[in-house]
């Protein structure tokens, strides 16, 4: 229950003088899979209010250091997000996160008892001046980490103490704002740093339709993939402004193609101007199939300065499963191939190498499904609990009363 309740925290950044240069108001939630006595489990928590800002965060000095919030909690965790500029933005140029492995509260008997330190290159950016708002969940995907960022308002680079008027929109909460035109399957909307949306919110744009695709090798299928595709790009317009170019893959005007060979394995998906290729490897050690690379290529709306747009990957470690099954998630993923790129996959369903009769293999949940599953239990447990006392509280009552009698 406490998923619900929690409430964003406030964390301030100053420099010698006493002036502050960073403000960050965000709630942050955490999920990390780890090893007890041998088994998979996964820790579920939150950033707490009571985090302190640690002695090394920094509001930077010229050239020689950026800005950085580091935020410690617990027992010997922190999160640090490390402020860089460009032209006339600022950027958390990367996300780093150091969890002790060792604490027994959050990690209830780890195998391991050392500190494991995480990077991610993030998208957060925002114009100088600005603050930056995204009320939207932010997902932050690293190996065995989950970060989710929800009802974000920060800002680096403060030069009157407090937060600026104008703000940034993230592209999520921009999408979130923006018409949909079902004859369509791409839209573009802005990111423009002003004080008031110009539209009324509208629907969300749909999630793309699911499609199958496969590819066959000399051994027979080899790649055998369920998902819904989109495409969301962040681009710079010819006015200087950034745009959003999201991009939903209709199954039927899709075409497959790849390789593969015993070690790895590539799924070409082309759809009008853009194609998308995922590059699949196997981890002979631990006999693991996983998502390695994703290389991005498309043409922009006229509007973007350049139209011609390329990014890829291929230091990722996504959409793992154990070779023979198939990894599967209902939840919406998303892989970040750069900065300005993002391919989210909605109930994807993959399997890799050794796929029998053309059907998948037993199923591994992601995390974000079981993560969601939890949810439910917690909320009934709550209410159950909260059942009990009220009906603890009745009896007790009753008998008081009834105490307060006496036979003549």
């Amino acid at each position: 229950l406490t998923g619900f309740l929690q409430a964003s925290s406030s964390f301030e950044v100053k420099d010698s003088s006493g002036k502050v240069c960073i403000i960050a108001d965000l709630t942050v939630a955490f999920s990390v899979e780890y090893k007890s006595n041998g088994q998979k489990e996964f820790a579920h928590f939150f950033l707490p209010q009571n985090a302190t800002v640690e002695p090394q965060s920094s509001c930077g000095e010229g050239n020689t250091s950026h800005p950085v919030l580091v935020l410690g909690f617990g027992a010997g965790h922190a999160l640090s997000l490390n402020f860089s500029e460009y032209a006339d933005k600022y950027q958390v140029g990367e996300l780093v996160f150091h969890y002790n492995l060792s604490d027994a509260t959050l990690f209830h008997n780890s195998t391991a008892g050392e500190v494991r330190r995480m990077s991610h290159k993030t998208i957060i950016q925002a114009y100088m001046g600005t603050k930056y708002r995204c009320i939207n969940s932010k997902h932050v995907n690293m190996k065995n980490v989950n970060i989710t960022f929800s009802n974000v308002t920060l800002e680096a680079y403060i030069t009157n103490g407090t937060f600026s008027i104008n703000k940034t929109e993230c592209a999520e909460d921009m999408v979130s704002t923006t018409a949909v035109v079902p004859t369509t399957s791409k839209q573009t909307t802005s990111q423009v740093p002003t004080t008031t949306p110009t539209a009324a919110p509208t629907a969300s744009p749909p999630n793309p339709a699911v499609g199958k695709y496969n590819v066959t090798g000399p051994n027979g299928t080899c790649v055998l993939a369920y998902m819904g595709l989109q495409l969301n790009i962040t681009y710079l317009k010819k006015d200087d402004k950034l745009g959003l170019d999201l991009l939903n893959f209709i199954p039927h005007n899709t075409t497959s193609s790849g390789t593969c060979d015993n070690t790895s394995a590539f799924l070409n998906l082309t759809f009008e101007k853009t194609r998308v290729i995922f590059h699949f490897a196997l981890n002979a050690s631990t006999e693991k199939f996983f998502l390695r690379g994703v290389n991005v290529s498309t043409t922009l709306p006229s509007e973007a300065k350049v139209p011609k747009f390329e990014a890829s990957n291929n230091s990722m470690s996504e959409l793992r499963a154990t070779v023979g099954n198939s990894y599967k998630c209902t939840a919406e993923e998303n892989l970040q191939v750069t900065d300005k790129a993002l391919v989210n996959v909605f109930d994807v369903q993959i399997q890799v190498f050794k796929i029998d009769g053309d059907k998948f293999g037993a199923v591994e949940e992601c995390q974000l499904d079981e993560n969601n599953m939890l949810i439910p239990i917690i909320v009934g447990a709550a209410l159950a609990g909260l059942v009990l006392i009220v009906l603890i509280a009745y009896l007790i009552g009753r008998k008081r009363s009834h105490a307060g009698y006496q036979t003549i």
